[in-house]
């Protein structure tokens, strides 16, 4: 690197940290037989780098990332996590203890056996499960002094150790999970493929599988001729195409009647359909001819997002199929802690889902109105709540309790992260506060923990070679083991004593160790996106466990 450069890097520490989130997306954005190391890598990378040439991060810059990183993650999983809980929750909640308590005790034994560093059982904790949480946690609890450090100790030298832990073994953490995640079907003999098709078709009279706004949806008009569909209900028909046609006015001798599911069509009967523009190819003729009646096809499609609220679950059925062949409006996404859920099936939504809705605008008010609360401000950030918040949680985790003598609290990670459950929860409820759009959100915790990953590789870079000479052999191999050996019990106590799918419980272990790298493995695998409720199911607890594991681990080596 030029002089110059090196000398600007080392006088402006603002450039450097953009140098290295903007590099560390470049070589994050490689990909390898397919698969794309993500920001998380190369920005790890890139800190290591620059680290190792003697270039050092903002500890108080690396902190705010640290702060908006784990609060966005307690406010993303907050709407749903107690959903999670009452349902299929006990089955994940143990899926996720079992992955952490298994990786807690090997970090652990692998600390006293190969007498690491302390801080060191933190970062092999953290880099073996790929767990930003958990190392960022630790590095927080050191910083601000939740945890006592053996004497002669500095708390500098405990977060280079949990950073140069974490950095080494992290790579095979990562890539070790997506060889496993892959090879494991195969070896208890799975057909992923096959499975997710089993579920996918499922007379459960779900809406398919794919994406579609205004654009793709057509109003069109018939008058019944047809003696077949004479005396048919039209909840019946819309039955026959669930989640592609719907009938949104009906003229009967001249008069304008209500469409009603039990109500049945005559012959001459002039009828408004609104749907896919392939069913009315194919069945369009079934009906009669087509009028182009223009008070019959006055009627204005719109689409909104609407996030589900848990007041309106307490009196609605959660099947999202019945709730739209009812109202005859058009479901073209579902997202759950910004995951992607497959519509296929009799899909059940939770409180704090956000569903993408397309339908005539008096449709959707009906909508809105039996599941949650459509959102017209979709650019809006309630910056009031989420600084406050982000204040209470802070306050939250500076308090204590004795307990036999030792002070006992949640820490600033914890409290963050109740804080940020604490009001995603409440939105839910009251969706009038707290909003923070999906872009905002992304970009809080994508930001807040690239930069927080920048500077742990910054600090990590100036002693990696040392502990890579000492002991980064058996460290690594420590990692390995971390990493491969919860991840096999998991998939094991998933199939015996769970029962779980094999489809759902690899995307609860993915969840369980929070990788949204290895969610993407897992659903290419299954060539499905049924994976996804698997992981938002783990994924919800796992950020609990291990963000309280990576200060825990701290008391004990």
């Amino acid at each position: 690197m030029p002089g110059y450069l090196m000398e600007f890097f080392r006088s402006n520490p603002v450039a450097l940290l953009f140098a290295v989130l903007g590099l560390g997306y470049l070589i994050g954005k490689t990909t390898i037989k397919g698969f794309e190391l993500g920001s998380v890598t190369g920005v790890l990378f890139v800190g290591l780098v620059f680290g190792h040439f003697g270039f050092t991060g903002n500890p108080t810059v690396q902190s705010i990332g640290f702060v908006l990183f784990i609060f966005s993650v307690g406010l993303q999983a907050g709407p749903s996590f107690f959903a999670v809980l009452r349902q299929d929750g006990a089955k994940y909640f143990s899926l996720a203890v079992v992955i952490a308590v298994t990786g807690f005790s090997l970090a652990l034994g692998f600390s006293k056996l190969l007498d690491l560093e302390p801080g060191a059982s933190a970062g092999l904790l953290a880099g073996g499960l790929t767990s930003s949480p958990t190392l960022a946690a630790a590095q927080e609890a050191v910083r601000s002094g939740d945890v006592a450090l053996p004497g002669g100790v500095s708390a500098e030298q405990v977060m280079t150790n949990v950073s140069t832990a974490y950095a080494i073994t992290y790579i095979f953490g990562l890539v070790g999970l997506i060889l496993i995640i892959r090879l494991l079907p195969r070896w208890t003999g799975v057909d992923l493929v096959a499975e997710a098709a089993k579920l996918e078709l499922k007379p459960t009279g779900g809406v398919q599988d794919r994406v579609y706004g205004i654009p793709d949806l057509l109003v069109r008009a018939y008058r019944v001729t047809n003696p077949e569909i004479v005396g048919q209900r039209i909840g019946d028909i819309q039955d026959e195409f669930p989640g592609r046609i719907s009938v949104e006015k009906l003229r009967r001798g001249g008069e304008f009647i209500l469409p009603s599911p039990d109500l049945c069509l005559e012959l001459d009967d002039e009828v408004c359909f609104v749907g896919l523009l392939n069913e009315f190819i194919d069945h369009g003729d079934e009906v009669g001819p087509e009028l182009s009646d223009p008070d019959l096809l006055d009627a204005t499609l719109e689409s909104c997002r609407i996030v589900v609220l848990r007041s309106k679950l307490k009196k609605v059925s959660t099947s999202l199929a019945r709730i739209t062949e009812r109202t005859g409006c058009f479901v073209s996404r579902i997202q759950r802690y910004g995951v992607d859920i497959s519509l296929q099936g009799d899909v059940q939504i939770q409180a704090g889902d956000v569903v993408h809705t397309t339908g005539p605008a008096g449709r959707l008010r009906e909508v809105g109105e039996v599941v949650g609360h459509i959102e017209r401000t979709a650019s809006e950030t309630d910056l009031v709540t989420f600084a406050i918040g982000t204040a209470a949680g802070l306050l939250i985790g500076s308090l204590s309790v004795s307990v036999f003598g030792i002070s006992v609290g949640l820490g600033t990670a914890g409290g963050l992260l109740v804080a940020g459950l604490v009001i995603g929860y409440l939105r839910a409820i009251h969706p009038t506060f707290g909003r923070v759009p999906e872009a905002a959100r992304w970009l809080f915790m994508e930001m807040g923990l690239t930069i927080f990953m920048a500077g742990v590789g910054l600090r990590a870079g100036s002693g990696i070679i040392d502990t890579l000479a000492n002991t980064g052999p058996s460290l690594f191999l420590a990692g390995v083991v971390v990493t491969s050996v919860p991840v096999t019990i998991g998939y094991l106590f998933g199939r015996k004593v769970l029962s779980l799918n094999p489809v759902f419980l690899l995307g609860g272990i993915t969840g369980s160790m929070t990788s949204g790298a290895s969610l993407s493995i897992v659903t290419g695998e299954a060539q499905s996106s049924l994976p996804a409720l698997g992981y938002t199911g783990a994924y919800a607890f796992a950020n609990i466990l291990l963000t309280v594991a990576g200060s825990v681990i701290l008391l004990f080596g």
